[in-house]
């Protein structure tokens, strides 16, 4: 069994500055993270690597130091990294960034379930991806919270609001994970070798990918760009009420139906 598991490297704070020109994040000088949903997505593959001994291979984009995230997730017992860094890439949407992460399962070609996390910290529009298993012609399983595999079939426990319901579904297949039973684990001894190790992780750019329309990627390639960015500013207001009985009652009454809550 071989498994893709698509990580992001996120901004490990909430005080971010905003490019005014290009509505993008500046990440320059903040500290980075493997996105959380993105860790949990990491442990499901790691857990069907050792309940059936697969072959976990991480995929990340982004500049050079999104390697960090490579590393971390091999210290955590992944077999190899494939990280998409190309100043070709800077910019992009979901959109574009779903088709170059689709571009470079094209290349790896053998792999049987591709684990994404819901979605990132930083945008939190969980759009990649479902994106990426459209691109690639895949059935998808999102919110999942279990997965096992049996014979060549994925069994995934897919959460909703009100009930939990189990699916089952040919490889290979797209999932997205969100946060289960089972914490992300430690490194180990021999995972921390391998983040020493640079022989695990390879570099692909633009040029590596074959299929990849240029004019679809990119900032300018992006169908959607960023408006107006900023930071909600939280107001309290106090109104005292003073009067008989009846007519702080009343008042209550005429403010409830104002914030349309009775």
């Amino acid at each position: 069994m071989k498994i893709i598991v698509c990580l992001k490297q996120v901004p490990n704070t909430s005080e971010v500055k905003i490019n005014k020109e290009t509505g993008t994040l500046i990440r320059d000088g903040i500290e980075s993270i493997i996105n959380p949903d993105d860790k949990y997505a990491l442990e499901m593959a790691l857990k069907l690597k050792d309940k059936y001994n697969a072959e976990v291979t991480i995929l990340t984009m982004g500049p050079a130091q999104a390697k960090d995230a490579i590393n971390e997730g091999l210290s955590m017992g992944a077999d190899m990294g494939i990280l998409l860094t190309d100043r070709a890439f800077a910019g992009s949407d979901t959109w574009a960034t779903a088709t170059i992460l689709s571009a470079a399962v094209e290349k790896i070609k053998d792999y049987d379930i591709i684990i994404c996390g819901r979605q990132a910290i930083d945008g939190d529009t969980a759009q990649v991806g479902p994106e990426m298993a459209e691109f690639l012609n895949l059935p998808q399983i999102t919110y999942v919270n279990q997965l096992d595999v049996r014979e060549n079939k994925v069994i995934a426990n897919r959460y909703f609001e009100d009930r939990d319901i189990k699916m089952e579904v040919d490889v290979p297949v797209l999932i997205t994970v969100i946060k289960g039973e089972d914490e992300p684990r430690y490194p180990t001894a021999k995972g921390i070798f391998k983040y020493f190790n640079q022989d695990f992780i390879k570099e692909w750019t633009i040029k590596d990918l074959d299929t990849i329309d240029i004019s679809q990627i990119g900032l300018k390639g992006s169908p959607t760009n960023v408006y107006k960015s900023f930071v909600p500013v939280k107001e309290k207001k106090v109104e005292i009420i003073k009067g008989d009985i009846i007519t702080i009652k009343n008042s209550f009454s005429e403010k409830f139906k104002e914030l349309k809550l009775i």
